[in-house]
């Protein structure tokens, strides 16, 4: 896992409270790519990202809506850092204004060589509001982690592309 985070060390948040997931999924890193970009389909599978839209391209605004278990979901527009095919999306978010309550969302994709890719899934939140989130943080956000990894997982597996 660390050796992993150090791959994708992010470019604006280097410390803070960071939230990790990774998941196996048998597929290669193609397919699990153009599944999980093909973000007009999210509504169909994705519990966590509930709709992605914009042109995910470097230092361009996306829109976004999340709704992280047990939270009623929430719009906001991140810039993206990052958009390297069949290996890196990553996005920075903010709460207001910089330093209250960011953070640097990180998807990538792990070629395992053997026809399976790892999927980790992981954000690095800095800001003054970090200690009262603690809890949501750590609970509501890894599970929501979990379960949109679980679902990417299911489809990669079952959906013919």
């Amino acid at each position: 896992m660390v050796q992993n985070i150090q791959l994708a060390k992010g470019e604006v948040i280097q410390k803070g409270k960071l939230i990790y997931s990774e998941i196996l999924i048998n597929a290669s890193p193609e397919k699990v790519w153009e599944i999980f970009t093909d973000f007009e389909k999210y509504p169909e599978w994705n519990p966590f990202i509930k709709s992605l839209k914009g042109n995910p391209s470097f230092d361009s605004k996306i829109n976004v809506f999340l709704k992280p278990q047990n939270n009623k979901g929430m719009n906001f527009s991140p810039n993206v850092l990052k958009f390297d095919a069949n290996k890196e999306f990553r996005w920075i978010g903010k709460l207001f204004i910089p330093q209250l309550f960011d953070g640097e969302h990180t998807f990538l994709l792990i070629d395992n060589h053997d026809g399976t890719t790892t999927f980790l899934q992981f954000e690095r939140f800095r800001g003054i509001l970090i200690p009262f989130m603690k809890k949501m943080l750590e609970i509501n956000t890894l599970n929501s982690f979990k379960s949109m990894n679980e679902a990417l997982k299911n489809r990669c597996e079952t959906i013919q592309y």
